[in-house]
């Protein structure tokens, strides 16, 4: 039988971290933590290999959930109860499970495969968008996601619910310029942009292995940099009155085809 250390005051120094890294990407980096919510995501890290740090459960899920409480506390370092009235005021969700847990941040990919198709992002601000982005490439069997500096934290609760779990399935790459990283790797950049005159329109070429499409940041869309560095601009054509796609939308066309 596992040993579960109770846990009722909310001045204690877990309860406190788990706040600052449901709300802190500094606090997450700096830790090198993150929080998991929810029986669904929590299996779908232990499967994907995830570290676990600690275990937290309510007093209720602990009886309702049992066996896969039991199951997953086995990975984890330490074991925690807490009351459910505190446990809803650590959880980023309006219905919690009774859930969570304390994962270890993995390491980034170490080497891109440069015969890949990659999706890169810059800039992108919406937790959201990320999360559907990823959830999008890994249905249609992209490579991996490369992502900006100034991006938004894909280890946010809301990234993670997002994708479903798809930010700790599909390779991540991380890097401070997209231009530069990707000619150091050798790979081709294509920036899509919504101008007319751009190089090509999508749906009229076919990308080959070692491609990368270029989505921007959702309000002011790609730098002037990535697109002067990029192989060459793309433009989404537009029948309707709607001038540009939503961040997340260009990306899930330039994922299908990067796909094709």
């Amino acid at each position: 039988m596992l040993e579960f250390t109770e846990i009722k005051a909310k001045d204690n120094r877990l309860i406190k971290l788990i706040t600052l890294l449901q709300k802190s990407s500094k606090a997450r980096n700096d830790n090198r933590l993150f929080v998991l919510e929810g029986l669904r995501i929590c299996k779908d890290a232990a499967l994907c290999g995830v570290g676990f740090d600690t275990i937290v459960v309510s007093k209720t899920a602990q009886s309702k959930l049992k066996p896969e409480i039991e199951k997953l506390a086995l990975l984890a370092e330490k074991c925690v109860e807490v009351p459910d009235d505190l446990f809803k005021k650590i959880s980023d969700t309006v219905s919690p499970q009774g859930i969570m847990v304390l994962a270890k941040m993995p390491e980034q990919e170490r080497a891109i495969d440069k015969r890949g198709r990659y999706i890169a992002l810059e800039n992108m601000q919406d937790p959201s968008n990320i999360g559907a982005v990823a959830r999008t490439a890994e249905a249609l069997g992209i490579s991996g996601m490369i992502i900006s500096g100034e991006s938004c934290d894909v280890f946010s609760p809301k990234a993670l619910r997002a994708s479903m779990g798809t930010l700790l399935r599909i390779p991540l790459y991380f890097c401070s310029d997209i231009t530069s990283f990707l000619k150091e790797n050798s790979l081709r950049g294509f920036a899509f942009v919504p101008q007319d005159n751009a190089d090509l329109k999508a749906g009229e070429f076919r990308f080959s292995d070692g491609d990368v499409a270029i989505i921007g940041n959702e309000a002011n869309g790609l730098n002037e940099k990535s697109i002067e560095g990029a192989f060459k601009t793309v433009t989404i054509g537009m029948r309707g009155k709607a001038e540009s796609l939503n961040a997340a939308s260009a990306a899930a066309i330039a994922i299908w085809e990067l796909g094709r």
